[in-house]
């Protein structure tokens, strides 16, 4: 399968789940789960939500944040990978002056 993010129109808005500050998204879901390239413009954030439907991984292309996982704070940077385990809850902000860009994938078991 093959997503290609270039043909995925970019959604813009107020952060996912009552986050503060905005937020573009490119979003793909198909039965295989739901893929998703993120930018959380500065100071954003996306707020606090449970993995239901399986873990999520979080890539961070760019950017300085911070994702708090049941209550744990991990620091996001280039090169990173932040995971949320299924049935756990989280958080991310952007901590910094620039996008925070995240390639997220919630795979379906």
């Amino acid at each position: 399968m093959l997503i290609d993010f270039n043909q995925v129109k970019p959604l813009t808005g107020p952060g996912m789940n009552h986050g503060s500050g905005e937020m573009t998204a490119k979003i793909v879901e198909n039965p295989q789960g739901k893929f998703i390239l993120n930018r959380i413009h500065p100071y954003g954030s996306i707020g606090i939500h449970s993995q239901k439907r399986g873990s999520e991984i979080n890539y961070v292309i760019s950017g300085t944040g911070r994702a708090i996982c049941d209550g744990n704070v991990e620091i996001l940077s280039q090169g990173c990978c932040h995971i949320c385990p299924e049935g756990s809850s989280q958080i991310i902000e952007n901590t910094g002056i620039d996008d925070l860009v995240l390639f997220t994938a919630i795979v379906e078991k």
